[in-house]
C-alpha cells in the first residue's frame, strides 16, 4: 500500500468529509507503514486523524479529509 492507495480508501470511506476505515494487516510492519503513511497525509494537510486503533488483524482510522479548492 502506498500513499496514493491509502487516500483513495480513505475517500472511498467516508460520508462527507468525515472517515472511518478498518485496514487489514498482513505483517507486523504493516500497522507502522500505514501510520507512517497518514502521518505524511496530515503533514501535506490532506487529513486530520481523530483516532488510530492497532488491533490484532486491523489498523482502525477515524477522521476529517480536508478538501481544498484548486
Amino acid at each position: 500500500m502506498d500513499k496514493a492507495d491509502l487516500l483513495k480508501n480513505l475517500r472511498n470511506s467516508s460520508r462527507g468529509n468525515l472517515f472511518a476505515t478498518e485496514i487489514p494487516k498482513t505483517a507486523k510492519q504493516d500497522d507502522k507503514k500505514i501510520e507512517e503513511l497518514v502521518a505524511e497525509l496530515e503533514r501535506e494537510g490532506k487529513i486530520k486523524l481523530r483516532e488510530c486503533i492497532q488491533r490484532e488483524y486491523s489498523v482502525y482510522l477515524h477522521g476529517i479529509i480536508k478538501y481544498a479548492s484548486e
